[in-house]
Parts: structure tokens; C-alpha cells; sequence
């Protein structure tokens, strides 16, 4: 199973506070965030894929002596994650993780979203409604329905986590699609668009898996990041 990481991005709400590297190098219990989470996915079998883009020299050097294939953005700056991925759509050939290179997960919720035999599976929390950056309205069965950062709070059901895996049956649509987003010029969408754009036209179902009140962060603040340096305190 291949992992893509997308880790081009900027992160412009942050980034004033650590300048000139990208977020996901921060040091996570001594090591870099993005490298503990590169030595997971290959402990667990997976062939890790990253896209890079804004300061990829230092995530290079983060990731120094680990058996990554790179693909570079150069157009990071005025596109969003789903060109990125188009930069490495070859990969786009079997089972595949997608991860944003900024998440936090435990081990747990990531063995849950591998163990999961459905075709196309979204990590979520539905314990976060109120607060967070972006949420999903879903059926009581975990399909999507709706999605948005602006979302209504009583249209909510969750927050999205920011990790999908897409399985070999379902790759191959999710390429195409991915194509013709591009070809539309939507150089703007997140990578996510891809799966929401079956959600949204009813033709295929997106699913969910909770993480079970297990930790997980993103770090979009300054404040993210010492939730996380927290709970490693904790769990010492």
C-alpha cells in the first residue's frame, strides 16, 4: 500500500510564528513530526510517497535516511493540495493512504483506517462539533453528505480528521476524477475535493470511520502543537 503525504503547503496561520519552516518539521518528543509519522506508515508496511513544496529542503532533511519517493510543486504558492497530488498521480495505482503531512494521529486510529475493508474510508471525531477547522454533515450510517469549514453547527456530525484511504477498486475512479478536476482548472481545491465530488453528485459513497475518542491534532495554531507536546508529556 503506498501513503501519500501532502506536505507543500505553506500554513499561513502558523507560519508567523515559526517562520521559515514548514510545520510539519516541528519536533514532536525530539523528532520531527512528519518523520515520526514517515517511520510509522513504513513500520506498518506502507511505501511513503510525499509531496513537497514550501521549505522542502528542511522536509528532506527531516526525512533524511528513510526510504521516501518525492514529488515537488512548484506552483505551491498559488495552488492548493489537489494540484500537488496531480504531481504524483502515476502513484495512483493501488490501495492508498492520503495523510496531510500537519495530523497528529496515534498509532490506534491509523491501524483502524488500514484495517477497514470498504472501497473509500475518511477518518473523523464525532466527540468535535462545535469547535474545529473543518466538518462533514453524514447519514446515520457515516456517509457523507455535506462539508465545509462554515458548515452549519446544527448541520454538523463531526470534524474531519485528515487522513482517507481509497482501496484498488475504487483508485481508478478516484484518478479520473482527480483528472478531470484539473482539467477543469479547479487548481484551488483541496485534494479531499476529489472524494467529496462523488458525495456531492450522489454516485458514489463517501464513508467514515470515527476515532473512538482516541488523540489526534492538526496543527492549523501555535496552540495545536502544545496540545500535542501535551499529551506526549502525559503518555511518557
Amino acid at each position: 500500500m503506498k501513503a501519500v503525504i501532502m506536505a507543500a503547503g505553506k500554513g499561513n496561520r502558523i507560519s508567523r510564528m515559526i517562520k521559515n519552516i514548514p510545520k510539519s518539521t516541528l519536533p514532536i518528543n525530539g523528532k520531527p513530526l512528519i518523520r515520526m509519522t514517515v517511520e510509522h506508515l513504513i513500520q506498518y508496511g506502507l511505501e511513503p510517497v510525499v509531496i513537497v513544496g514550501y521549505g522542502r529542503e528542511k522536509i528532506y532533511e527531516a526525512l533524511a535516511g528513510l526510504d521516501v519517493k518525492y514529488y515537488y510543486n512548484p506552483f505551491y504558492e498559488i495552488t492548493n493540495s489537489i494540484a500537488s497530488l496531480w504531481f504524483a498521480k502515476d502513484e495512483l495505482v493501488g490501495d492508498t493512504l492520503f495523510m496531510n503531512a500537519d495530523v497528529f494521529v496515534s498509532e490506534e486510529i491509523l491501524k483502524d483506517i488500514l484495517e477497514d475493508e470498504r472501497d473509500n474510508v475518511m477518518s473523523i471525531d464525532v466527540t468535535r462539533r462545535k469547535s474545529g477547522d473543518y466538518f462533514f454533515s453524514t447519514t446515520d450510517s457515516g456517509i457523507i453528505q455535506k462539508y465545509g469549514k462554515d458548515l452549519p453547527i446544527e448541520q454538523r456530525s463531526c470534524e474531519y480528521v485528515g487522513i482517507a484511504k481509497v482501496r484498488e477498486s475504487f483508485i481508478g475512479k478516484f484518478k479520473e476524477r482527480l483528472e478531470e478536476l484539473i482539467d477543469k482548472r479547479m487548481y484551488m481545491y483541496w485534494w479531499e475535493n476529489v472524494l467529496y465530488s462523488f458525495a456531492d453528485s450522489g454516485e458514489h459513497p463517501i464513508n467514515t470511520i470515527d476515532v473512538k475518542h482516541l488523540f489526534w491534532s492538526e496543527i492549523d495554531y501555535f496552540d495545536d502543537y502544545e496540545r500535542i507536546l501535551n499529551y506526549i508529556s502525559r503518555e511518557a
